[in-house]
């Protein structure tokens, strides 16, 4: 059984930071790559940014530049470091892993449950 669990989400100004982080547990031997998505009300849920077990990035071209992703493997952790924040980034933020590797089991696509970022004007 493995189990991602976001926190760091909230409310903000129009031009500060917030920064959102995932820790995958279990008996984890591996993540391929980690992502963060988001959810704006009445839209599809769109890729944020991810990055490879290796380090390698893709961003979403909305966040380019205003938004950072990071893991660290030994922790099993993702960070969402977004700067420069508008009030089109109010969403609901989630983290996925695909695939988490255990001595036993594969699994894909895996998800947090969310967190709410919300960004004032």
């Amino acid at each position: 059984q493995v189990q991602l669990v976001e926190s760091g989400g909230g409310l903000v100004q129009a031009g500060e930071s917030l920064s959102v982080s995932c820790v995958a547990s279990g008996n984890i031997f591996s993540i391929g790559v980690m992502g963060w998505y988001r959810q704006a009300p009445g839209k599809q849920r769109e890729l944020v940014a991810k990055i490879t077990n290796g380090g390698s990035t893709e961003y979403a071209d909305a966040v380019k530049g205003r938004f950072t992703i990071s893991r660290d493997n030994g922790k099993n952790t993702v960070l969402l470091q977004m700067n420069s924040l508008e009030p089109e980034d109010t969403a609901v933020y989630y983290c996925n892993a695909d695939p988490i590797q255990t001595p036993r089991s594969r699994y894909r696509d895996v998800w947090g449950q969310g967190t709410l970022v919300t960004v004032s004007s």
